[in-house]
């Protein structure tokens, strides 16, 4: 599919045929096969112009002294013979070049102009729909019988309207003056860019999570809670009538030892990650225009973990100390997330502002939270890149494997019940998954939108190894026999969400790396003024966020081997319920901000934003 330039709705400056001047216009269709542009000007008239003749507004400069031009239907008064006249005429008193070849132009923008048109359907201004929204028009330019008229525009005194009146230049200097506006174009494009980041900080009321009360409740509630939590786990009956659970002494929860080995696993983690295996990729390109090398060998560190942990285990190495010591080594990985959040706060104030994050507000404790540099590097180490997949997606595997030991030996077990199988094997898909298809966290959110602070680092390292394994740590004190008509149901469901879930991504992926791709040539698309396409049909054509629809059934299959004499297990659903749609209004914001009039269109074409009929 070729590509456009401009999308439908966006509202542009369109050369007047026979003449050197540009008027307002809006852009209402693209004829994909002519590559022209159907365009309505102020007073209503509707051309066909080529890409070449259609120009941003940036890449005009305004006439010194504000000087008005009139609409193509605006006349001087009456006159006793009807004349049709450009919109590029000048008015009374415009000074005239000396020049033949300008004084041609002025007699042609003054006399009467023919234009060979084409018939076209009217269409309501401002309401067109672009035959790339995933659905064509219901009258197709083919439908429409041609014929070669010529039409004359009479200028009605009701019609006009006041604008900015833009220079009117010599042909001879057209090729010229083309090369000059592209190169203009591009540099208020990067201008206007680098001054939006640089320049206009985020506002009290564009602060998320409840602006800087609500980051505080977080960064002080979410320890607690976690901790709360696996307190009631840990009691022989977890009811919610229970709660609060008995507290232990504070002593109780650190020790050195503990500390110490979760630092040797981090740092066991960053050696394998800085291992030269794997391919080199490039990131997103960032506000500078340049684009950061990610080395792709996840999957490579997770083999490495697991044969070190068999090594272990054919040792004898005890595992179960983990289970033993699990709020221990909860506690140590939360402060070492407050200390490596200082850290990454305490080197942001001396990061160049290219660096910082887009979310970043220059109050200290959101940036705290939310995190001030985008892409923390201590030379190739992206630490931000590094914590999103490896110490914390890596190590719920490994406590998970822990639990499974932990439940044989404490219930006497010979293997393993089918529940907690069935919760190692549905958790270990999504983490190999995930590390497999590592290059698509580059395009996510956190990585190319938020900082690295304490929201990142409190998510990665604390809340997924201690909060996704909470199903597994359950299992062991709270057994539960699942039979195999029931393990099936819930190995479909399982299945099902992954389908949705990786289909969803790898579509997104494909046509985010290649558009033109040919295996990608039967989904359909909304141009958008970025240049970039929104899909509307297959996975993206179901709800606006597919991925997620997938992720939450993947939830409901991981808490459902636990049974239901408790709801604790389930709080993980309810939990990550919240998230997504939370992390759904976010991208919804980001979304409209960016592509405008395109994400309207695609709202409309795709109501239901997670759940099918529901929300």
């Amino acid at each position: 599919m070729p590509s456009r330039k401009f999308a439908d709705g966006e509202v542009v400056r369109g050369r007047w045929p026979g003449s050197s001047l540009y008027y307002e216009v809006e852009i209402l269709s693209h004829d994909s096969n002519s590559q022209l542009y159907t365009v309505k000007y102020k007073d209503g008239t509707e051309l066909e112009l080529k890409e070449n003749d259609i120009k941003p507004l940036t890449s005009f400069r305004q006439r010194k002294g504000g000087s008005t031009s009139s609409s193509p239907s605006r006349r001087r008064g009456s006159r006793s013979r009807s004349r049709s006249r450009s919109p590029g005429r000048l008015p009374k008193g415009a000074r005239r070049s000396a020049s033949a070849s300008h004084q041609a132009d002025i007699k042609e923008a003054r006399r009467e102009v023919e234009v060979k048109l084409t018939p076209l359907v009217l269409k309501p201004f401002g309401n067109s729909i672009s035959r790339y929204n995933g659905e064509p028009e219901h009258i197709e330019r083919n439908d429409v019988p041609r014929k070669n008229t010529q039409e004359k525009f009479n200028l009605s005194q009701e019609s006009s309207y006041i604008s900015t009146q833009y220079r009117l230049r010599p042909r001879r200097e057209e090729i010229r003056l083309k090369e000059m506006d592209s190169k203009e174009e591009k540099f208020v494009t990067k201008e206007l860019a680098v001054r939006t980041f640089e320049v206009t900080p985020i506002q009290a009321k564009d602060l998320e999570f409840g602006g800087v009360p609500g980051v505080f409740l977080i960064m002080f509630g979410l320890p607690v809670f976690l901790f709360l939590l696996l307190l009631m786990c840990k009691q022989k009956d977890p009811s919610l009538l229970n709660f609060p659970p008995p507290l232990p002494a504070l002593y109780e929860l650190w020790e050195t030892r503990v500390f110490g080995v979760y630092l040797l696993w981090f740092l066991i983690q960053a050696l394998f990650y800085l291992l030269p295996v794997g391919k080199v990729v490039e990131g997103m390109p960032l506000i500078d225009g340049r684009r950061l090398k990610y080395r792709l060998n996840g999957f490579y560190a997770f083999i490495l973990t697991f044969a070190v942990i068999g090594t272990c285990l054919f040792q004898g190495v005890e595992f179960h100390y983990v289970y033993r010591h699990f709020l221990q080594f909860a506690l140590a990985a939360t402060v070492f997330c407050v200390v490596l959040s200082v850290y990454l706060y305490m080197r942001s104030l001396k990061a160049p502002r290219k660096d910082l994050s887009p979310a970043s507000s220059g109050n200290a404790v959101y940036d705290f939270f939310i995190g001030r540099e985008l892409n923390p590097r201590i030379g190739t180490f992206d630490l931000k890149y590094f914590c999103e997949l490896r110490p914390g997606l890596i190590g719920w595997v490994v406590i998970n494997l822990v639990m499974l030991l932990a439940e044989m030996k404490i219930q006497s077990r010979a293997v393993p019940s089918l529940a907690m199988i069935l919760v190692n094997s549905f958790q270990l898909l999504y983490v190999v998954d995930a590390l497999w298809n590592e290059e698509a966290v580059l395009t996510t959110m956190d990585i190319i939108h938020d900082g690295f602070g304490f929201m990142l680092a409190f998510g990665d390292l604390v809340w997924v190894p201690f909060i996704y394994s909470f199903q597994a740590f359950y299992l062991v004190s709270h057994p539960n026999e699942v039979s195999w008509p029931m393990a099936s149901l819930m190995i479909v469901l399982k299945l099902c969400g992954y389908i949705i879930f990786r289909g969803a991504n790898s579509q997104k992926n494909a046509f985010r790396k290649n558009p033109s791709d040919p295996k990608l040539s039967h989904l359909k698309t909304i141009h958008t003024s970025t240049g970039k396409n929104l899909l509307v049909s297959g996975w993206w054509g179901f709800v606006r966020h597919p991925n997620y629809l997938g992720d939450l059934i993947m939830a409901l299959a991981w808490s459902l081997p636990c049974g239901f004499n408790h709801i604790l297990p389930y709080f993980y659903v309810v939990y990550f319920t919240m998230l997504l749609v939370h992390r759904e209004a976010r991208d919804e914001y980001q979304c409209k901000k960016k592509y405008g009039v395109a994400w309207e269109k695609y709202c409309q074409r795709v109501p239901y934003r997670i759940f099918p009929y529901i929300y």
